[in-house]
């Protein structure tokens, strides 16, 4: 006998081709679309700047976002400003409307620890092991019901990383606990050089929220409205008691998984060019354009705009003068141990005053 089935719904309001297959959702009009379409040119022209600065050495390994920019802005455009991120390596368009400043972004990116101490103080830092910040987001929560805040946490995660044990212990405790989280997977079918094929043989990823006992849902991530939608009601949703859910929003990585890496080496390239015609950024600004909301002179003042903004981001990154040497013991200890006394001696033997 069937004791128990369970269906897995995938959400899309914005086809590829720019027209709606579904009304719009209440509370998402021309104006909020437009504010969205120029975050997400502006987070791709910050990509666009922080692989150049990468490329000449001012800045470290660096996790692009191209082709992924619907999730990040719509999921932060989405959140209230007391609901709590905890985010991964990829989530810089919720970051910044959130009052993370790109020069914070490429600050971190650049090896220098004081790119995570920005005024969200409630936020939690970019977080490059894979899957644990999933498990410290239930925690949040944790603390948060305790409290009986009417509150929610967004914690997000590529689909390479719901394999990883960390991943589904804070499922099963979300559920156990009913937690009022959100967590976010933003499947763009690559886990560095691993397909999502031979990745996982769930059927969807989403459906891995069902174990855990409570709901999973797929949505277009190529589409902010979509994504914008779902994850409205999933907070309400968390805010309100109703516990837990899991979006997998389905998009592709137009980029290298990091600089670190070249994906031509196992992406093939008729997939790669398949991806580029259901990218974000052309189907809003196609659904726009139809609206006759924008048009080719709206666009180049955009970007104008927009290269300005991260010009000056760009330049408060470089004038920022490297940390002292000794940061990296002075803040271990409340007192240091003899050991690191002598470490720091030799430091500033070697390495130059604190104030280098």
């Amino acid at each position: 006998m069937t004791i128990a089935n369970f269906a897995i719904e995938y959400y899309q309001y914005l086809k590829p081709d720019g027209t709606l297959c579904q009304p719009l959702p209440k509370g998402l009009d021309n104006n909020a679309l437009l504010e969205l379409y120029r975050l997400m040119h502006l987070l791709r022209m910050f990509d666009g700047r922080a692989i150049n600065l990468q490329r000449v050495g001012k800045l470290g390994t660096y996790a692009s976002t191209l082709g992924q920019e619907a999730i990040g802005v719509a999921m932060g455009h989405a959140m209230y400003a007391d609901d709590v991120l905890v985010p991964y390596y990829r989530d810089y368009g919720a970051q910044y409307q959130r009052g993370v400043a790109f020069h914070k972004i490429l600050q971190y990116w650049g090896g220098d620890e004081r790119g995570s101490d920005f005024d969200n103080a409630e936020d939690f830092p970019i977080c490059v092991p894979i899957a644990s910040q999933s498990v410290i987001a239930t925690g949040v929560a944790t603390a948060i019901k305790y409290r009986q805040q009417k509150r929610a946490v967004v914690t997000t995660i590529g689909e390479g990383g719901t394999s990883e044990g960390d991943f589904y212990e804070a499922l099963n405790v979300a559920g156990a606990w009913n937690l009022p989280v959100v967590f976010v997977v933003n499947n763009n079918q690559w886990a560095i050089s691993v397909s999502r094929e031979q990745q996982t043989h769930c059927q969807t990823i989403a459906q891995k929220a069902i174990a855990a006992g409570f709901s999973g849902e797929q949505v277009d991530g190529n589409d902010a409205i979509a994504v914008h939608e779902r994850m409205r009601l999933a907070l309400e949703k968390a805010r309100s008691g109703g516990g837990p859910t899991l979006i997998e929003a389905i998009t592709y990585r137009l980029c290298d998984h990091t600089t670190a890496d070249d994906a031509n080496r196992y992406r093939p390239k008729e997939e790669l060019d398949m991806a580029w015609q259901v990218e974000p950024l052309v189907r809003l600004r196609a659904y726009l354009t139809a609206q006759k909301v924008w048009d080719d002179s709206k666009e180049e003042a955009l970007l104008l705009e927009c290269r300005k903004d991260i010009d000056k981001d760009v330049d408060i990154y470089l004038s920022i003068k490297p940390a002292p040497v000794t940061d990296m013991i002075d803040y271990m200890y409340a007192e240091w141990p003899e050991a690191l006394k002598e470490q720091r001696a030799t430091l500033l033997q070697f390495g130059g005053s604190p104030h280098d």
